[in-house]
């Protein structure tokens, strides 16, 4: 999979543009405030409908202007297929092949990306609410399903927690219509919980293999993923459905008291271990940055492997983060296998040798110049 062709209009300091790509590695050169990072952020936007770096629409159109439009070709192993959203006052409209999509969900996994930038480093050190959404976001592009029960979860949290504020206000009292809410939820939730960890697993095996190829055997990374309910191995979302009803029970006067739900996947977390240490805790700067490296690599091959066709790969401004050794591993890795967008003030040293005939962007003001080849 790779993007042919870019198209926008009114994005962010995007009046109009209009740009062929290379199936390999596309670089954009230029000084910070000029636009490399928002390419790249239209990219994602125009795989998954919505921005990694701003929750507010708005935001993404150009100053001035009521309406975004973003479009693309997109090459996959089946064909070419045009992509096409528009953002604007009434909302998302989405487009494949040119018919538009009645939900974004139908729209969401034609193009898949993975985006890797230095604040993807948190991934490692930071909230657990980072990482819960690092693993709805890569997990919703791999599977409609995932997806699905993401957004119904979602709805049904927002009610549950709206009822059980209500009776802790006694404005309400009916607890049966909050068991109803709980099975729903429970419904919903053992679902997530499932294909989080059989995606996990996966992510796991690919993870290990790229990690000790990084530290030349030396660390083993393993994943654990931290959840309140009671987990066998491999379970089903049938075995986890009831253990999590039992939960809400058992938690039901302290959800009310407290007006919020308490447990389930949004309380969840991943834990990475090298050597049996937590990572989060005990690792040094450099065992993160190799974990979150190793986690971001594997990505790649499990997306092929859930979805047939290899991902579109963001890197903004990672190479300054990494030191040579992870600069190499990095780039040698993705070299003719992915199709890469790089940002970065400067191109040289180990990249300037390491890439294959790169496709070189000169951005300024929001305007690109692409490089004669060397």
């Amino acid at each position: 999979m790779y993007l042919e062709n870019l198209v926008l209009h009114d994005f962010r300091n995007y009046a109009d543009l209009q740009v062929t790509f290379k199936p390999g590695v596309n670089v954009l050169l230029g000084e910070n405030a000029q636009g490399k990072t928002n390419l790249l952020e239209a990219i994602y936007v125009l795989a998954l409908t919505r921005s990694h770096r701003t929750a507010n629409d708005k935001e993404l159109i150009r100053w001035q202007t009521t309406t975004a439009t973003l479009k693309g070709r997109l090459h996959k192993a089946t064909g070419s297929v045009p992509l096409e959203l528009e953002l604007g006052r009434r909302g998302k409209r989405a487009r494949v092949n040119h018919l538009e999509q009645a939900k974004l969900s139908q729209y969401i996994g034609n193009l898949n990306v993975i985006v890797f930038a230095p604040e993807d480093l948190s991934i490692v050190k930071g909230a657990p609410a980072i990482r819960r959404r690092f693993m709805d976001m890569e997990f919703g592009q791999m599977s409609p399903k995932y997806l699905y029960n993401l957004s119904q979860y979602r709805t049904i949290l927002k009610q549950r927690n709206q009822y059980l504020r209500q009776l802790n206000r006694q404005q309400a009292k009916d607890k049966v219509y909050l068991g109803v809410l709980s099975d729903q939820l429970a419904a919903f939730g053992a679902e997530i919980i499932a294909k989080r960890l059989e995606l996990l697993q996966q992510l796991e095996k690919w993870a290990q293999a790229v990690h000790a190829e990084i530290t030349q055997d030396q660390e083993q990374l393993t994943f654990h993923y931290v959840t309140q309910v009671d987990v066998a191995e491999n379970p089903t979302a049938a075995q986890l459905y009831p253990a999590l009803q039992a939960l809400y029970a058992q938690q039901q006067a302290k959800e009310i008291f407290q007006g919020t739900t308490l447990l389930g996947p949004h309380r969840d977390d991943l834990q990475f271990s090298v050597n049996g240490k937590n990572v989060q805790t005990y690792g040094s700067q450099g065992q993160q940055r190799t974990t979150a490296l190793s986690v971001k690599l594997a990505e790649i091959d499990l997306m092929k492997a859930e979805t047939g066709e290899y991902p579109v790969l963001l890197l903004d401004d990672v190479l300054s983060e990494l030191d040579t050794a992870r600069q190499t591993h990095l780039l040698t890795a993705i070299q003719d296998k992915v199709q890469t967008f790089l940002t970065t003030p400067s191109l040289d040293g180990v990249a300037r040798k390491l890439i294959n005939a790169p496709k070189v962007f000169d951005v300024s003001h929001g305007i690109l110049h692409e490089e004669e080849p060397h």
